[in-house]
């Protein structure tokens, strides 16, 4: 049996009743409508909320960057002050193209 990836409807509903305060049922809500990670839920703001448009405005805290040295395109870390390939002192690392 394949494990369920979402849940139905029905099932975010009774969540939401089984939670024991506002702030609670609100973030089963976010996360179910929005589809948002529940660090990017708890990290909005007011600001990120305009009722007017209803939109919701998500800071996506989760990035994929690949990172390479300026000197010989090897990836780096996003810690890395040293190329680990040709030893250069990192300053500013380049974002890597052609990699997957």
């Amino acid at each position: 049996m394949t494990p369920k990836a979402y849940l139905n409807p029905a099932e975010v509903n009774s969540l939401e009743k089984a939670a024991t305060n506002l702030r609670d049922r609100l973030l089963i809500r976010l996360l179910s409508h929005l589809g948002c990670r529940i660090s990017e839920a708890i990290a909005l703001t007011v600001d990120d909320i305009n009722s007017q448009q209803g939109t919701v405005t998500i800071q996506h805290l989760k990035t994929r960057l690949k990172l390479a040295c300026p000197h010989c395109n090897t990836r780096l870390g996003r810690n890395n002050s040293f190329c680990p390939k040709c030893g250069a002192r990192v300053e500013q690392a380049v974002m890597q193209s052609g990699v997957p």
